[in-house]
């Protein structure tokens, strides 16, 4: 009897719905799922018959939730709840215990997943790549492949990012050239954050054929969830510069340093921009700016696809100036 009754439980606790969240919409349909966010005017339900579907929100009657979410009614304020409960058709119940909230759907703008600033552990990343080949009066091959991931712990946050270019024209090698970067966040606070990090560079066409940088300084996260991330440092680097002719510089400078990304379209589109904007405190350069914008397109949860401009800048140097923009287009993989 005893072996029957544990055979029934595990049947029913192996049959029982993963996906708790339902959402009722205005033509009568009631969709169960899985509520990953609300953002742009549409709601992203997974779930475990068709994927992940984008629910237009001016089409929901009500919903409701067994997960924590973070309601927000504005640009920049939010109210946790602890589950959402269905309420009377254009309204949704933010349920906290013995003070439930009844709110309009239409003043909410988003619904997102809470998430700590520190969690005990989280990675992420992605690696796109971009590949051009051209069989013409020039033959031209183009490789672009670039990776950025990000691993937390308590109150460390380690950030490694790398890009490999290479082009050739009629057999001729135009482009060849690397970078890898390494910095290690510590942070102070919710938003307050020391780094330190390491970088180098590989140029084996340009007269600027080395660069190492060390760098130093504090950082300000002014958010981290669901939809995106954007944070500000101002770094303190010593830089290395090598040249082909065997000729060195090294300086001090001061830079700034952003990392900015964000989810639109229920999360179906990634705007992202990065890079250091930096200042020589010595004569060597009157300035250096190494940036990159670009959108995503999640084509499945894991693939994307992906258009970038590059920007690497460094003017009024002792030997030569370095000026290069670069377009790509590829795919990727998001994690």
């Amino acid at each position: 009897m005893y072996s029957r009754t544990l055979l029934c439980l595990i049947a029913a606790s192996l049959c029982s719905p993963v996906f708790a969240d339902t959402v009722w919409m205005k033509n009568g349909d009631k969709l169960s799922g899985k509520i990953k966010v609300f953002d742009g005017g549409k709601l992203l339900l997974e779930t475990p018959y068709g994927g992940s579907i984008a629910l237009d929100w001016k089409q929901v009657q009500t919903l409701e939730s067994d997960q924590e979410m973070l309601v927000k009614q504005d640009a920049y304020n939010g109210e946790k709840a602890k589950s959402l409960k269905a309420a009377e058709p254009g309204k949704v119940t933010l349920a906290n215990g013995d003070a439930p909230k009844t709110v309009d759907l239409a003043s909410i703008e988003q619904i997102m997943k809470p998430r700590p600033l520190v969690e005990d552990f989280l990675w992420k990343g992605n690696v796109d790549v971009a590949m051009d080949y051209k069989r013409a009066e020039n033959d031209t091959d183009d490789y672009d492949v670039g990776f950025k991931t990000t691993a937390r712990h308590g109150r460390w946050r380690h950030n490694a990012e790398g890009e490999y270019n290479r082009e050739t024209k009629d057999d001729v090698t135009t482009t060849n050239n690397w970078s890898a970067e390494y910095a290690l966040d510590r942070f102070i606070t919710e938003k307050w954050f020391w780094q330190g990090r390491l970088e180098y560079k590989r140029d084996h066409i340009e007269d600027l054929a080395r660069q190492r940088t060390v760098g130093t300084g504090p950082g300000y996260q002014f958010w981290d969830d669901e939809l995106g991330a954007f944070s500000l440092g101002a770094l303190i680097n010593r830089t290395d510069y090598q040249y082909r002719d065997g000729g060195k510089d090294n300086f001090y400078a001061a830079a700034v340093k952003w990392d900015y990304t964000r989810y639109l379209i229920g999360k179906n589109v990634q705007l992202f921009t990065n890079g250091e904007l930096g200042k020589p405190l010595g004569g060597v350069a009157d300035y250096s700016l190494d940036a990159e914008i670009g959108l995503r397109y999640k084509v499945t949860e894991w693939a994307s696809l992906n258009l970038k401009a590059e920007k690497d800048m460094i003017q009024g140097t002792s030997d030569s100036d370095l000026d290069k923009t670069r377009y790509t287009a590829g795919f990727g993989v998001t994690w």
